[in-house]
């Protein structure tokens, strides 16, 4: 189930930047925040509804421990999402798909700063290998320590979804109805994110931008459908079953998808919008700086440290 879960998590990659391009496109000179939250915003405004018309009594029957785990998933994956979305629009899909799984290395680390025991040799040589892919995939310049700003806001929007995961895995939350917490969530991270959209649409219709056409309005909610309900509501279902940092392994096919997709979506989504958006190639720094991120992923996930020093709590 969670593969099934990287796989739309890997569609909304090149899916995402393909949106945003068309968007860019039908309304020229916004600011690109505007265009990147109102994306999610609208995906998981529309989640939410289409979840509480599945369920109409949610409201009624949500318990305090729903509330609580919900409006903090939603918190950390909208500002995550946010921080996400507007990097795609400076980097390409499969090099963000990849600065993603850095939060397979925080989780552990993070957990080990919570027990206040030191991170072992083991773990710091995984976020060394990840550090020197991360560096090879963004193409740093080592002489101006300089990052892209899709880069740069991949990796802040790594750090909310390392608390993401970290808060889906509490124990206090063990028994709480996922369809609730999906719906919560989901209405956090539309809420979050409306101030943001208000604050960068010059007029009132600018929202309307991404159902200006029948294609964009047809990926809008493919991408609403797939890369949003199916997808979380599969991964706040069944991620409980397994602690943090096994979930890592899981979550490092996510920019394996992403890098298949984009071999040969982004053609076809052009040609659907009619819009600029040529297909990705595996270039060398793809494939030694994801390799090595990939790597440190699969090495940290494989070794984790014994459950009794680690809790996930």
């Amino acid at each position: 189930m969670l593969v099934l879960t990287t796989a739309a998590w890997g569609l909304s990659f090149p899916g995402g930047k393909a949106l945003l391009t068309a968007a860019s496109a039908a309304l020229p000179g916004r600011d690109p925040w505007f265009f990147s939250s109102l994306m999610i915003a609208v995906r998981f405004g529309l989640g939410a509804v289409l979840l509480w018309l599945a369920h109409p009594r949610a409201f009624a029957q949500m318990r305090a421990s729903e509330w609580r785990q919900g409006l903090g998933l939603g918190f950390c994956g909208g500002f995550g999402m946010l921080f996400q979305a507007d990097g795609l629009a400076f980097a390409e899909a499969s090099t963000s798909a990849f600065l993603t799984q850095f939060a397979s290395v925080l989780v552990p680390v993070v957990i080990a700063l919570r027990t206040r025991r030191l991170p072992s040799g083991f773990v710091m040589f995984c976020v060394a290998l990840v550090i020197a892919g991360v560096a090879v995939l963004a193409r740093l310049d080592w002489r101006a320590l300089h990052l892209g700003r899709g880069e740069l806001e991949t990796l802040i929007g790594t750090a909310f979804f390392t608390g993401q995961i970290l808060w889906l895995g509490r124990p206090a939350f063990h028994g709480n109805h996922t369809g609730r917490v999906t719906l919560v969530m989901f209405l956090t991270i539309a809420v979050l994110l409306a101030p943001v959209v208000a604050t960068h649409a010059q007029r009132a219709g600018d929202v309307l931008v991404l159902v200006s056409t029948g294609p964009m309005a047809a990926l809008l909610a493919a991408l609403t459908l797939a890369c949003s309900l199916l997808a979380f509501l599969l991964m706040n279902r069944w991620q409980p079953f397994v602690d943090a940092t096994t979930a890592g392994i899981v979550y490092c096919t996510e920019p394996l998808f992403a890098t298949l997709f984009a071999l040969f979506l982004p053609a076809l989504f052009a040609r659907f919008l009619q819009i600029a958006y040529a297909n990705e190639t595996a270039t060398r720094h793809l494939l030694i700086g994801g390799s090595l991120i990939t790597v440190a992923n699969l090495l940290i996930a494989l070794q984790p440290e014994p459950p009794a020093a680690h809790p996930t709590g």
